[in-house]
């Protein structure tokens, strides 16, 4: 009896590529990685994020913190306190983005001197 032959997967529809683009722009910047990475071990004030975030604005951070807190990755906790106090943590959502970021940062520790002599050829030529 033949083997039955399995579908090759359909290619993802364009809606589905925007959509992972998007999400990809987000978790994939920067500042987004550096602020999982920070507060990986539990919730931090703001000051103490960007002490520990070297060469991060208060600006960008803040930006960041919004865009995060948007797309249910970050939850931002205000005290009524004086003076006020904002607490940052992260969501079981962000949670089980670092596995994936952690990942990501083994391969760049495995990789980075082949990527960057891979630049430096490239800007000889």
């Amino acid at each position: 009896m033949p083997a039955a032959k399995t579908a090759a997967p359909s290619p993802p529809d364009a809606d589905s590529c925007k959509a992972f683009g998007n999400i990809l722009d987000r978790v994939g910047d920067k500042w987004t990685v550096m602020v999982i990475g920070g507060l990986a071990d539990g919730p931090m004030r703001f000051n103490a994020l960007q002490r520990l975030i070297t060469g991060v604005s208060h600006r960008m951070l803040t930006l960041t913190l919004r865009g995060l807190e948007r797309d249910g990755l970050v939850k931002r906790t205000p005290f009524a306190t004086v003076p006020p106090r904002v607490d940052y943590e992260l969501t079981p959502l962000g949670h089980s983005l670092r596995p994936a970021l952690e990942q990501l940062a083994a391969w760049v520790g495995t990789h980075r001197a082949a990527v960057e002599e891979a630049r430096r050829a490239f800007d000889r030529q």
